[in-house]
């Protein structure tokens, strides 16, 4: 009883602030403002509001949440440590479906060094050098 009428007078609230907007010419917010003050008044007379209001003081209601969170607290653990085992992040998963645990990587195209086992360095991206020889160019243009 009480939540309707809290509903209802929220709703009447916005509804006058939805008129003095439109007295002030501003159509649209006012439209705007009407619409979400009219929100609360559907949801009571749709029952929502009873529900809910059933389902806070319903102990058999909040033992169904605490399973459905430690349902998804179980599911969420689970995908973690598959996560974990396989080392593979959800891009590369979705990107080789074929792939196994226990799958061989294929053999590098090119040949490897004996002696050295330092990883080959990465060239510099050639971006960079263009940024730069833009600046350049500015630079010159005035004279500096």
């Amino acid at each position: 009883m009480i939540a309707e009428t809290v509903c209802s007078a929220v709703s009447a609230a916005g509804l006058g602030i939805a008129v003095v907007t439109a007295y002030r010419r501003r159509f649209l917010s006012a439209a705007r403002i009407a619409a979400y003050s009219l929100v609360p008044v559907g949801l009571v007379m749709t029952g929502v509001v009873g529900w809910l209001a059933d389902t806070a003081f319903s102990p058999t209601a909040w033992a169904g949440f605490g399973l459905l969170g430690g349902a998804w607290l179980l599911f969420t653990g689970t995908r973690a440590v598959e996560r974990r085992r396989t080392g593979a992040t959800g891009g590369e998963r979705r990107a080789a479906p074929e792939a196994r645990p226990g799958a061989v990587a294929p053999t590098s195209s090119a040949p490897a060094l004996r002696g050295d086992r330092r990883p080959a360095a990465t060239p510099r991206s050639s971006s960079a050098g263009d940024d730069f020889s833009d600046i350049e160019a500015i630079l010159k243009k005035h004279g500096i």
